[in-house]
């Protein structure tokens, strides 16, 4: 994990449904919409094969709007009966409309040009500086780069966030809270970057079917990118420096690929490598287990994570990171 600047590739997504989306040559800015549709509902069919179709299918229309003849040379014209997406034609003619249900919309990530476009994702490529995490929550987000804790160490507290940050992203410190992200999200911050964030945390604003792999959703929900893992993880030096440097800077977080893009000039930081990562207490080294294991059953680690464990050397260790010797790894 380390800043890096250069060109990079990012997916996006797109749903079932689309109307419209942009052609491979175009170019976009982070937060430009890329695709745009609706979500379906169940399709209907209509009756009789027309002679003639006067609209596309794939196309939209409104109740009542002509989409095809039948009946011949004295034919009547076929109208659509519900407000809906062609979406279908049979080898007979038939055709299918299913009512739009809900109205969504793709932005970039990235400012850049489409490399490839079509109805299953579009494909921008372009410059800028990148911070992979290990998860991300929420929808994509574009705001201006703002550090909102002092040292790398520090929580970012909910006191310092107030409507002064509206489409800010802000960055934080070694953890953000739930209370942080929830208040972040009531006064309109795009998103919030930090070492880490407590799995209890993640269960209270996300659900309890969330998971260590992130969550990219399209609905309106707080998005959080985690840098480092789960709990409290101090930032290092080589990592939060950049931040400094890019304070008021324009950035995006891809919650798909858990990435934080800034657009800015590669001379406009120094970052160095990172440190290779220790993992805490709960997920100490590999050692022996030597003697009678106690089983515990389920125990909170101070990760925060709820797993079953064993007494081993007078400390509890999760029972997943017990293994025989000679497991195929």
């Amino acid at each position: 994990m380390s800043w890096r600047y250069g060109r990079w590739s990012v997916e996006h997504a797109v749903p079932f449904g689309a109307s419209d989306h942009l052609a491979a040559g175009d170019r976009v800015s982070a937060g430009d919409v890329v695709a745009r549709g609706g979500q379906l509902g169940t399709p209907v069919r209509l009756a009789g094969p027309p002679d003639e179709l006067r609209v596309s299918v794939g196309a939209e229309v409104r109740r009542g709007t002509p989409i095809a003849r039948r009946g011949g040379r004295f034919g009547r014209p076929l109208t659509a009966p519900i407000d809906g997406l062609l979406v279908h034609r049979e080898a007979d003619g038939r055709l299918w409309l299913a009512p739009v249900l809900g109205r969504w919309e793709v932005r970039s990530a990235i400012d850049g040009v489409v490399a490839r476009s079509d109805d299953a994702s579009v494909v921008v490529e372009g410059d800028a500086w990148c911070l992979e995490g290990v998860a991300a929550y929420g929808p994509d987000a574009v705001g201006a780069l703002v550090l909102a804790v002092d040292a790398p160490v520090d929580e970012l507290q909910p006191q310092r966030i107030d409507v002064r940050s509206r489409g800010a992203i802000l960055v934080g410190g070694a953890r953000v809270a739930a209370e942080a992200i929830t208040r972040a999200y009531a006064c309109g911050v795009a998103a919030c970057v930090a070492g880490a964030m407590p799995a209890g945390g993640l269960r209270a604003v996300y659900g309890e079917d969330v998971g260590a792999d992130g969550l990219a959703t399209r609905d309106d929900r707080p998005t959080v990118l985690c840098l480092m893992g789960f709990g409290t993880a101090a930032l290092p030096d080589e990592v939060f420096r950049p931040f400094v440097a890019f304070s008021g800077k324009r950035a995006a977080v891809h919650t798909a690929s858990a990435r934080l893009f800034v657009f800015a000039p590669p001379h406009d930081a120094v970052a160095g490598a990172a440190p290779a990562l220790v993992l805490a207490d709960d997920h100490g080294g590999i050692r022996p287990l030597t003697g009678d294991a106690a089983v515990l059953g389920p125990q909170v680690f101070p990760s925060e994570v709820i797993a079953d464990a064993i007494l081993a050397d007078g400390a509890p260790v999760p029972v997943a990171n017990v293994i025989a010797f000679d497991v195929r790894r």
